[in-house]
């Protein structure tokens, strides 16, 4: 993986990330399900110019779901947190706040 735009998904947008993001400087994203923690931080630091203090990355097995009698699975997936360094942002991810 050498695009760091194929490393990193989404952001992770929820009232739990939004405090990680305001208290502590975390940032939660979805990553690829096959990134490893020196990948995530070289694309964190490549697309949006900040230094990584930190990254954590965990698994999220994906949920069974039923639809009347169909019963399916959602996909597992992957998701890491990053911190920065003290007093970086990244204000593409922050939006309107």
């Amino acid at each position: 993986m050498s695009d760091p735009r194929f490393v990193i998904r989404h952001p992770i947008v929820t009232e739990k990330s939004l405090i990680a993001r305001d208290e502590n400087g975390q940032y939660i994203l979805a990553v690829a399900i096959d990134a490893n923690k020196y990948q995530v931080r070289a694309a964190v630091e490549e697309l949006f110019h900040v230094h990584v203090k930190d990254v954590n990355i965990m698994k999220v097995k994906g949920k069974r779901k039923r639809l009347g009698r169909f019963e399916g699975k959602r996909s597992d997936w992957k998701k890491a947190v990053v911190r920065l360094a003290k007093g970086e942002r990244i204000e593409e991810l922050i939006g309107g706040a």
